[in-house]
C-alpha cells in the first residue's frame, strides 16, 4: 500500500487537539472562522475537492485511499471552525463576508482534474495556501484558544502536505481512466 512505500501511517499529527472554546464573541474573529469555513480556500472546499479526488483515482487505490481519509480529518477542521465562529457570534453556514457582503460557498471553487498530476499539483498549492492563510490569522487573533487550535489544525494541513508531495513523487506520472 502507499501508505508504507511513503512511510506515513497517520492523516493528522499526533499531537492532540485543544478545547474549542472561545473566550467570547467577537465579529472579526468571527468573520475569520466564517472563510474558513465557506471561502474558496477553506475547509469545505478541502472536503469536495478531495470527496472528487477520491472518486476519480479509483483505479489507484491506495490514493483514492488517501484522499478519504485526508477529506475525514478536513471535516473535523470544518467541525472545529464552524463551532469557533458560532461561539464568536456567526451564524456558522457555508458562507464569508467578503466586500461587505455574505457570499455563499460554492462547488464552482473547486479546480477538477482527472489527471492525477495536476490533481495533485492542487492538492499541494491549496494546502500550502491554507497554512499561510492560519498562520497569519494566528498574527493578528487575540484569543488564545482560537490561535491555539489554528495552531494545531495548521500541524494536520502540513501532514497533508508531506503525504501528498510524496504521492506527487510516486504517482505524478501516472494518469486516472476516465469514466463516462
Amino acid at each position: 500500500m502507499e501508505e508504507e512505500r511513503c512511510g506515513f501511517t497517520a492523516y493528522h499529527a499526533q499531537a492532540p487537539y485543544p478545547a474549542v472554546q472561545a473566550m467570547g464573541r467577537n465579529q472579526r474573529y468571527a468573520e475569520a472562522m466564517l472563510g474558513n469555513i465557506g471561502s474558496a480556500n477553506s475547509e469545505m472546499s478541502a472536503v469536495g475537492l478531495y470527496f472528487y479526488d477520491h472518486l476519480v483515482t479509483a483505479e489507484i487505490p491506495e490514493v483514492s485511499e488517501v484522499f478519504h481519509k485526508v477529506s475525514m480529518v478536513e471535516m473535523r477542521h470544518l467541525e472545529i471552525f464552524g463551532t469557533l465562529a458560532r461561539q464568536l457570534g456567526a451564524d456558522p453556514r457555508l458562507w464569508c463576508r467578503q466586500g461587505g457582503r455574505y457570499t455563499w460557498w460554492t462547488p464552482g471553487f473547486l479546480h477538477y482534474s482527472q489527471k492525477l498530476g495536476p490533481l495533485l499539483q492542487v492538492a499541494i498549492r491549496d494546502e500550502q495556501a491554507t497554512v499561510r492563510k492560519y498562520q497569519e490569522q494566528c498574527r493578528w487573533i487575540g484569543d488564545q484558544n482560537v490561535v491555539e487550535n489554528l495552531q494545531r489544525i495548521i500541524q494536520d494541513e502540513r501532514v497533508h502536505l508531506e503525504i501528498f508531495h510524496c504521492l506527487m513523487e510516486s504517482y505524478g506520472g501516472i494518469e486516472t481512466k476516465r469514466r463516462p
